[in-house]
């Protein structure tokens, strides 16, 4: 195989990937959306402030990933203790 035959297989595959990385974004947009509405539902309402749905988010993200709370409450008091989030 040739150099030309490389770089046009490479366009080809970069021309597909923006296909669908297009296409995916396109589908996304509505569920974008439905966030925004949920988290401005909340606001209005006066359930949760801005911070609290911030800190929700957070909260579900390290559960989603699995997290060690213990371990990392340990290592927030410890840093917390010593002045290390005075920096942050």
């Amino acid at each position: 195989m040739d150099t030309k035959d490389e770089k046009l297989t490479t366009e080809e595959y970069i021309r597909a990937f923006i296909r669908s990385m297009a296409a995916i974004e396109t589908a996304m947009e509505p569920f974008k959306d439905q966030k925004r509405d949920l988290r401005e539902n909340y606001r209005e309402n006066g359930w949760l402030s801005k911070e609290e749905m911030r800190l929700a988010i957070k909260a579900y993200r390290l559960l989603k990933s699995d997290t060690d709370m213990e371990q990392l409450t340990d290592f927030f008091n410890n840093l917390k203790k010593k002045g290390g989030l005075a920096n942050v």
